[in-house]
């Protein structure tokens, strides 16, 4: 059974730092790229950020760039976001995916398409408030 269950969300002031975890079941990480994404009232779902099989790869919404990083520990089957710097306007809930096709790193519109992922986590909560 794949299962994608994610941790380390919770409250945190603006400048402060959180690492998301995901932790995947179920499946060889490292076969496939993974994804972030976050989900807020205000701005519904966005992308946040992909990693290719090795980690070697990576790509990043252009509102988190200089202050997020996506890794992974293929090792361990866990993916990671680590959030620095952190905004109000971050908060959200923090999703990871998995995406559909093996041995592939998606490109352009593919990382942002949700129909190219089949299993999604449940999300964990990030509130950045003073």
């Amino acid at each position: 059974e794949v299962q994608l269950v994610e941790s380390g969300g919770g409250l945190v002031r603006p400048g402060g730092s959180l690492r998301l975890s995901c932790a995947a079941s179920g499946f060889t990480l490292s076969t496939y790229s993974m994804s972030w994404f976050r989900q807020s009232p205000g701005k519904g779902l966005e992308w946040v950020s992909s990693i290719n099989l090795t980690g070697r790869g990576t790509t990043l919404v252009d509102a988190a760039k200089g202050r997020f990083t996506i890794s992974r520990d293929n090792a361990k089957n866990t993916l990671y976001l680590q959030m620095n710097s952190l905004k109000p306007e971050d908060t959200a809930v923090y999703m990871c995916a998995k995406f559909k096709k093996a041995n592939h790193y998606c490109t352009g519109y593919e990382c942002y398409d949700e129909s190219e992922y089949d299993y999604w986590g449940q999300g964990t909560q990030v509130t950045v408030s003073s």
